[in-house]
């Protein structure tokens, strides 16, 4: 299981600069959360409370995929 850790403001910066680096720490993120859902539909709460939890889960997981999928947006610059 790998454990989720907040992206920092520096990685944010490389992020928006870099395509290579800003394609790798999204994938990475939608690894960790693809994870956290599988281990949230196994959970005895799945069926109830969780499942909301599941669904914006799952929303979120939809739109990070876009995001990946998309072409890197060049910067204009200044």
């Amino acid at each position: 299981m790998t454990k989720f850790v907040p992206v920092s403001e520096d990685e944010l910066v490389r992020a928006r600069t870099d395509p290579r680096f800003r394609q790798r720490l999204l994938s990475q993120n939608m690894e960790i959360l693809l994870e956290g859902l599988k281990r949230a539909r196994k959970s005895p709460d799945a069926a109830g409370a969780g499942a909301d939890l599941i669904r914006e889960g799952a929303q979120l997981a939809v739109r990070l995929a876009e995001i990946i999928q998309a072409p890197p947006k060049l910067d204009p610059g200044p």
